[in-house]
């Protein structure tokens, strides 16, 4: 009969005692590394933030979480967006929209665009994979997307084998 409190306990201890390694440190050392972590993440938050300014997107790279693109991508894709507002949006163009009421935006193909001569534009989506527009997915009453509604247009991907 084994005891519970002595399963593990000859066990060699882990790398994994964080607690432990940072109580051997002195002031210095944990100064350095709390400072790395910091340098770290503010890196990385001025990386999000240049990317942002240089794509014009609010989400210059997103996840693919459905298939309802495939064989175009497939769930786990990344896509590299732009969102210039000069650019027109064009019939076959794959753009990444929001919905107001929902807080997941949704990668999707432009079938059919509206342009009036004051310069509005509409356009309907349509996933790839689906059956029929996105008229379901819009806001009730909502039969048409606007420039504003875009979140970004997809310039390239890195896919998973």
């Amino acid at each position: 009969m084994v005891r519970a409190s002595t399963v593990g306990a000859h066990l060699p201890a882990s790398g994994l005692d964080i607690f432990g390694d940072l109580r051997k440190m002195n002031k210095r050392q944990l100064y350095y590394q709390v400072l790395n972590f910091a340098m770290i993440v503010s890196s990385a938050l001025m990386i999000w933030k240049g990317l942002i300014v240089l794509t014009g997107s609010e989400s210059p790279i997103v996840v693919v979480l459905s298939g309802s693109m495939e064989p175009a991508f497939h769930r786990g894709d990344l896509l590299f967006l732009t969102n210039f507002r000069e650019d027109p949006i064009r019939a076959g163009e794959i753009v990444v929209f929001k919905v107001e009421g929902r807080d997941i935006p949704i990668v999707h193909r432009v079938i059919k665009v509206h342009e009036k001569d004051n310069g509005d534009i509409k356009f309907l989506t349509k996933g790839d994979n689906n059956e029929v527009d996105d008229r379901g997915l819009y806001k009730e009453g909502q039969n048409w997307l606007e420039k504003k509604d875009v979140v970004g247009r997809a310039r390239g991907m890195l896919f998973w084998l």
